[in-house]
């Protein structure tokens, strides 16, 4: 799978939104999208932050003729709160806790994107337990607890069409390079007969 390229405005806003995903890697999500998302198709995207990855998949929904639908509670994962690794004290609000809605917002109204991605503020369990319809792509980026990621692997994977791709960021086979919950539902999803069709960094792309 090769990867459309991002148009020079996009990508000089997707360099500049904070967030954790590589170029490779954002190469690799954009070919994965741009190789499973037909037209009058959605994408699912499970963890928004601030919108980097949502300007990829955004861009290449666009071009499909697809819509994303991007679901975050936005309060901040686990290593995002204070005290924590990746805590980030510009993303706290004026009620002291994490809000980063506002910088999605920023940044899909700078990549002109707002009309084709549907930002849904709501913790995914509970999104997935009233969604209705198969999806052409997920992206699994949220809580990297066993707890969250194995919510979102439930209630997400089995909405991934036949011949659609579940794409799980931040697989880390080796517990000395990250955190394992990625990895195992990776595993569970090779168990539950998804074929891994794509392996960029810590990104693993699985079709049905």
């Amino acid at each position: 799978m090769s990867a459309p390229p991002l148009p020079e405005a996009l990508q000089a806003v997707a360099d500049e939104v904070r967030g954790f995903l590589p170029a490779d890697e954002a190469d690799a999500l954009r070919a994965a999208a741009a190789a499973h998302l037909r037209a009058g198709g959605v994408a699912v995207e499970i963890g928004s932050y601030c919108g980097k990855s949502a300007v990829h998949l955004g861009h290449v929904a666009r071009e499909s003729g697809a819509r994303l639908v991007t679901i975050d509670h936005h309060r901040g994962s686990e290593e995002q709160q204070v005290g924590w690794e990746y805590h980030d004290e510009t993303l706290v609000g004026t009620d002291g806790r994490m809000d980063t809605l506002p910088f999605l917002r920023e940044t899909l109204a700078r990549a002109g994107l707002e009309d084709v991605v549907d930002v849904v503020v709501a913790r995914s369990p509970d999104v997935a337990s009233w969604w209705g319809r198969e999806l052409d792509l997920v992206f699994v980026d949220g809580g990297h607890t066993d707890e969250h990621a194995q919510g979102d692997y439930e209630g997400w994977a089995r909405w991934v069409r036949p011949g659609g791709v579940l794409v799980i960021h931040d697989v880390f086979p080796d517990p000395a390079d990250g955190g394992q919950a990625p990895y195992r539902i990776y595993l569970r999803a090779l168990d539950d007969g998804f074929t891994e069709v794509g392996h960029t960094g810590s990104l693993r792309v699985l079709r049905r």
